[in-house]
């Protein structure tokens, strides 16, 4: 799978951050926000984009979980050790490190969509998506809009505002051309569609067989 990663270096040091990292994979779909630091030894390490999950740990911390990563042992080094090479190369003429693979312009993937049903909430469904069955991106939502379900990526709060004074919020990793947009948004609604008629289905059975 081609990708092709960028780093920027944070202009002063802040705790154990020296950089963050965006690949981009067949030159349609965007991965940002990841993280670059340093550890105590002086390594550094890749830190993937995270949310706080509702789970706490033996010390009642709360549980953060990646938004998204590497499926695979060895596609988690080889993605991780180029994102190392490009933050030692950033700041030279070129700090793209474009990793071959084939010349494929958009990743092959695969969907899998769980309808979610809660009362009061406008959250249809959860998806998860697979690019090449190396790369895992998680918490993909379906909204209930006025007139139908649409795809939300995940995102993240910004300090900025609207022009109604709301937040404004970014995705995390999405889709970069109207193409692939509509091709992966496409299938994702496709899977929720066959999901509910599934589970409509067997709810159908059980209520039969009562």
């Amino acid at each position: 799978m081609k990708y092709t990663v960028k780093v920027n270096k944070v202009r002063k040091n802040e705790g154990s951050l020296r950089g963050f990292a965006t690949v981009v994979f067949g030159e349609s779909f965007k991965i940002t926000n990841i993280a670059i630091l340093e550890n105590s030894n002086g390594n550094l390490f890749v830190s993937m984009p995270r949310y706080r999950s509702n789970e706490v740990d033996e010390h009642n911390n709360f549980v953060f979980k990646d938004i998204c990563n590497p499926i695979t042992k060895e596609f988690r080094t080889e993605l991780y050790d180029a994102i190392i090479e490009g933050y030692k190369n950033a700041g030279k003429e070129n700090n793209e490190l474009n990793t071959e693979k084939t010349e494929v312009e958009e990743p092959p993937f695969t969907v899998k969509v769980t309808p979610y049903e809660r009362e009061g909430s406008n959250i249809k469904g959860l998806a998860r998506i697979y690019l090449d069955d190396k790369f895992v991106i998680n918490n993909v939502t379906l909204i209930q809009g006025k007139d139908n379900v649409f795809v939300a990526m995940p995102s993240y709060k910004t300090k900025q505002k609207d022009k109604d004074g709301k937040a404004v919020y970014k995705d995390i990793c999405f889709p970069m051309t109207k193409e692939f947009r509509e091709k992966l948004y496409g299938k994702i609604i496709i899977f929720y569609n066959n999901a509910k008629k599934k589970v409509y289905l067997e709810l159908g059975r059980t209520l039969r067989s009562r």
